[in-house]
């Protein structure tokens, strides 16, 4: 895959997709979890969210550029 994607003009770097599409899943993975009440049963509810979107975005990273 193309390390840049050209969008019009403007040439954009493919892990910022990767990265807007990992934030689109986060966005619906929090939702549910929150709804089902899984971030009350963890210490820092803040810290996981952000492990679950930078797990997320590697994961999209990898499958890339392998």
């Amino acid at each position: 895959m193309p390390r840049e994607i050209a969008l019009g003009d403007l040439l954009v770097p493919a892990l910022l997709l990767a990265f807007l599409a990992a934030l689109v899943v986060f966005l619906c993975l929090d939702r549910l979890l929150t709804r089902k009440g899984c971030y009350s049963l963890v210490w820092h509810p803040a810290l996981l969210r952000l492990s679950i979107l930078m797990a997320l975005f590697c994961a999209l990273g990898l499958a890339i550029y392998r």
